[in-house]
């Protein structure tokens, strides 16, 4: 692999999500990134709003850090939390430095912390600089001492780096393409946006689609806006010839007998019409849900409760999984006849990747950039047609044929986003910014 490191540059990137213990999809892509850069021969800086106390002894923050890193996802906030949250001055912000010193074993919940160089911490402040921005209208600033020259912003964030080239992913436009599928104060989401777009020293996106939609709902100057797309980082399938086995003990489940669902359960995830057309479909095949429950979760699995006192016929072959590590998420869609995810929008679409880097046949949607994705290694269909769902699963389920070559094509199209394009399009891209 081509070493980049003759000439390195210094990035930073935020901790936003990282401390999640279930993550999420700006989790993933933080952690690609990090990995990425790591690939290229770059130093990492990451910058962390881990709830700490700013006067806290040196020798101990290291401990205090990695401690409170498991504990701050969620909370419910104390008056004098909110009275600090409230308490926003206008002024810069010093990051105050955690020193690693290998006091702290990072076996387990530091392991989830990408490779890096330095690690700055505020308290609290990617909950503050909301707060920051709402009440003087524009981004608060941090400190730190030798900033890195480029800070990588991996969500839309109202803060800015001094010293630094800031630069800012947005994933999506999905609360402004569909309002009704997201939980987000669209006023201030289009504020923050607009404001990222207009301060940015650039901006970088997910897919050629999302890239569309912030040129067209944003007036985002096109030079300054880069398509890098992203990886999947899921785990290597660990002893396949176990898998049938690790099945069977662990959830009870045949090998290549189920149709998978996994991700978070909200609108714009469709789970409700894929359960709707599963019912429908009338297919033996069980179906099996993996996810954590998020905002109008009970709304897409209404049809798994109870109707004029009794469930409807068939859902006993439908099964729920909450939230299962990662690794066993991998055991659970290489074993699986068909993955299912015709979302309604995504900006890449994460699940689609991974199903498609596992060679598991895939049904996806025609709508967002799902296509981009997937290209012709998938089952597309109109995810609001439930008949078209309907047409889809009998197909999937009865014809072998398509399962094997929807199985076959996914790697070769899963390659064009792997690890290795993926950071060829970071160094290009910093390489850029710099050169500005």
């Amino acid at each position: 692999m081509t070493n980049y490191s003759a000439s390195p540059i210094r990035i930073g990137l935020d901790g936003y999500n990282l401390a999640l213990p279930q993550g999420t999809g700006v989790a993933t892509y933080g952690r690609n990134l990090s990995d990425a850069i790591h690939t290229l021969g770059y130093p990492v800086d990451f910058v962390f709003g881990v709830n700490i106390p700013r006067k806290a002894d040196i020798d101990l923050r290291e401990s205090l850090f990695f401690g409170q890193l498991e504990a701050d996802a969620p909370h419910r906030l104390t008056l004098r939390r909110r009275i600090r949250r409230w308490r926003v001055h206008p002024f810069a912000h010093d990051l105050i430095e955690i020193p690693v010193t290998g006091r702290v074993v990072l076996a387990d919940g530091g392991a989830r912390l990408p490779q890096f160089e330095r690690l700055f911490n505020l308290s609290e402040i990617f909950d503050v600089c909301a707060r920051h921005f709402r009440r003087y209208g524009r981004f608060m600033t941090l400190r730190v001492p030798n900033p890195p020259a480029i800070m990588h912003w991996t969500y839309p964030l109202p803060l800015r780096l001094a010293g630094a080239r800031n630069i800012y992913t947005l994933h999506d436009l999905v609360p402004l393409r569909l309002p009704r599928a997201s939980l987000e104060d669209k006023r201030y989401y289009d504020m923050l946006l607009r404001a990222c777009v207009g301060r940015a020293d650039h901006i970088v996106t997910v897919s050629e689609k999302s890239r569309s939609d912030i040129i067209e709902l944003l007036n985002a100057d096109p030079s300054r806006l880069t398509n890098c797309y992203q990886a999947s980082d899921m785990p290597p399938l660990r002893d396949p010839a176990a898998l049938p086995g690790r099945l069977r003990r662990l959830f009870d489940l045949d090998m290549k007998g189920y149709f998978l669902f996994f991700g978070a359960i909200e609108p714009k995830k469709n789970l409700g019409r894929v359960i709707q057309a599963y019912l429908e479909a009338d297919i033996e095949t069980p179906l099996v849900i993996v996810g954590r429950e998020a905002w109008h979760a009970e709304r897409e699995l209404k049809l798994l409760g109870t109707a004029h006192g009794r469930h409807l016929p068939g859902i006993d072959r439908i099964r729920r999984i909450d939230y299962v590590p990662r690794t066993l998420l991998t055991d659970l869609l290489h074993g699986a006849k068909a993955s299912l995810f015709p979302a309604l929008y995504e900006g890449f679409g994460l699940p689609a990747l991974e199903t498609l880097s596992a060679g598991v046949p895939l049904l996806s949607s025609t709508t967002g950039a799902l296509p981009e994705v997937t290209g012709e290694a998938a089952l597309s269909v109109d995810p609001y047609d439930v008949d078209a769902m309907v047409s889809a699963m009998r197909k999937l389920d009865r014809d072998g044929a398509l399962r094997d070559r929807l199985a076959a094509q996914g790697p070769i199209q899963a390659a064009k986003f792997s690890r290795t394009v993926f950071a060829d399009r970071i160094r290009k891209l910093y390489q850029q910014v710099v050169e500005r």
